[in-house]
C-alpha cells in the first residue's frame, strides 16, 4: 500500500507538471562513481538545476577537480506569469558558470524563463559535452529528443516506465542509449516540498530535515560508457528437458520468459523477457528484436492472457555459431 500510495505522488507531478522532485546527493554520488573517466576535459551542463541549491550542481563543484571538468553550468526555471493582480513578475530565471577557482561562481539572469527548451538555455546547451540532471518527468520524451538533436552525451534520472515510450526504447534497441547503474530500490528517494502528501512507510525525514518519498521505480538513462554493459549475463537455465516452463506464445514463434535469471542458455529462437533485462542487457550477447507485439501486431500472449510488457530478444552468440 505505500509503495502504491507514493508512486500515484509521481502521476500527480506528471498530471500537473510540476515535477518537484529533486535528486538527493547521495544517490548521485552512488551512481556518478561508475563514470569518473568521462569527464575529462568536458562542459558539464546541469539544465534542469538551480545552481543555489542543486545536489548536482554541489557534486559537480565539490569534485570538478577530481573529473578533470572543463567547466560547469546549471540553470534554473522560474516561471514568468504576472501575479493576481497584474502588477509583478515573479523572480527572474538564471544560471550560474563554474570553471574550477575558489569563489569563481557567477550568476547570470534570463531574459526568459530559463526553460530548457527555450532559446536562451539551448545556447548554453550547445556549449556544453554532457548533460546530468533530473529532468520534468512529464516532458521526458522531449527533453531526451533534444539532447539527440544536438548530439550531446548525457546521464539522466527518469521513470521506469519511460522504457515503454517508443522513442526512449527505439533508442535503446539501436545502441544509442542504456540503463544506467543504478535503478529501483538503488535510487533511494527524492526530495519534495513541504506541501506534498507525506503518508506511508516510503517517506522519511534526512540528515538535512527534508522530506524523502523513496518511489521505488526510477532510472538512470546514457550514453556514456559503462563497463557493465559489455558483461554477460550468466545463463544456467536449460531449454531442452523444461519447455514446460517456457510457453509458446499464441501470436509469436518465441517463448515467454518470466525472468531474467531464467532465460534458457541453449534457445536461439525469440524470447520475450521482462523491460527489467535491459538493466543487465549486453547488445553483444543479446539481439533486442521488438517490444511487446506479437506477428498479428497486438500485444503478446500465452493461452489467451498477456503477461506483462515484453521485449522480444534472441541469443547473437547462438545465432552466430548457427551460421558457422
Amino acid at each position: 500500500m505505500a509503495r502504491r500510495a507514493t508512486n500515484q505522488l509521481l502521476q500527480k507531478a506528471k498530471v500537473s507538471k510540476s515535477d518537484e522532485f529533486y535528486t538527493q546527493l547521495c544517490d548521485i554520488e552512488r551512481e556518478l562513481l561508475h563514470y569518473t573517466s568521462c569527464f575529462n576535459g568536458k562542459v558539464v551542463y546541469c539544465n534542469c538545476d538551480d545552481p543555489l541549491v542543486s545536489n548536482f550542481y554541489r557534486f559537480f563543484k565539490e569534485n570538478f577537480h577530481k573529473l578533470g571538468l572543463k567547466r560547469l553550468i546549471a540553470s534554473c526555471y522560474k516561471k514568468q506569469d504576472l501575479d493576481l493582480f497584474q502588477t509583478l513578475k515573479n523572480e527572474k530565471a538564471y544560471y550560474c558558470v563554474y570553471n574550477g577557482f575558489e569563489e569563481s561562481d557567477e550568476l547570470f539572469y534570463f531574459e526568459g524563463d530559463g526553460d530548457f527548451r527555450s532559446e536562451e538555455s539551448i545556447e548554453l546547451l550547445k556549449q556544453s559535452d554532457v548533460v546530468v540532471t533530473n529532468p520534468p518527468f512529464s516532458l521526458f520524451r522531449e527533453f531526451i529528443s533534444q539532447i539527440f538533436r544536438y548530439e550531446k552525451q548525457f546521464l539522466v534520472i527518469g521513470n521506469v516506465n519511460a522504457i515503454t515510450y517508443k522513442e526512449i526504447f527505439d533508442l535503446i534497441q539501436k545502441d544509442k542509449a542504456w540503463l544506467g547503474v543504478n535503478l529501483g530500490r538503488g535510487i533511494s528517494g527524492f526530495i519534495v516540498p513541504e506541501h506534498y502528501e507525506q503518508y506511508g512507510t516510503e517517506v522519511s525525514v534526512n540528515a538535512e530535515g527534508q522530506t524523502v518519498i523513496a518511489t521505488n521505480n526510477c532510472l538512470w538513462l546514457t550514453n556514456l560508457e559503462l563497463d557493465q554493459r559489455h558483461e554477460d549475463i550468466e545463463l544456467s537455465k536449460e531449454y531442452e528437458g523444461n519447455k514446460n516452463s517456457y510457453p509458446m506464445y499464441d501470436n509469436c514463434e518465441g517463448i515467454n520468459v518470466n525472468k531474467t535469471s531464467d532465460i534458457p542458455k541453449d534457445y536461439d529462437g525469440l524470447m520475450g523477457v521482462p523491460i527489467t533485462f535491459l538493466h543487465v542487457y549486453n547488445p553483444e550477447q543479446f539481439e533486442i528484436v521488438r517490444f511487446r507485439k506479437g506477428d498479428d501486431g497486438k500485444d503478446l500472449c500465452v493461452n489467451g492472457k498477456c503477461p506483462y510488457f515484453r521485449i522480444l530478444i534472441r541469443n547473437r552468440r547462438l545465432q552466430n555459431a548457427l551460421k558457422i
